[in-house]
């Protein structure tokens, strides 16, 4: 049995929440801080805080960022593995369109070359 189907959804959940201005934000000041609190991003950005917790939420279903319970604060970080399988799935995505229009270059190349030699 493959993982296929599953390393799709992941992809698709992943992208779908990156689709929001908002929630690439957030990634980055995650990426910056290294940890924050909900609050600590709401003054980041021009939501509120129950938006930024909702928009958490997403980031977290995708496996983008985990949550830490520590003492009263809930503190989030970033989980790099779903961005690199992401970024893994785009590279291929760009691999085959590079050989695509490579053979498609080498094709226009050998007409060009036929009708010159006619």
């Amino acid at each position: 049995m493959t993982d296929e189907p599953r390393a799709a959804e992941a992809v698709d959940t992943v992208l779908t929440a990156l689709a929001d201005p908002t929630r690439r934000r957030l990634l980055e000041l995650l990426a910056a801080e290294h940890e924050a609190t909900a609050t600590t991003l709401a003054e980041h950005l021009p939501v509120s805080r129950q938006a930024v917790v909702k928009h958490l939420a997403v980031l977290d279903a995708a496996g983008l960022v985990s949550s830490a319970r520590v003492g009263r604060e809930v503190r989030h970080t970033v989980r790099p593995a779903a961005l690199d399988a992401t970024a893994r799935w785009m590279a291929s995505l760009a691999a085959d369109w590079d050989r695509r229009l490579a053979r498609i270059k080498q094709m226009a190349e050998a007409a060009e070359r036929d009708s010159q030699a006619d």
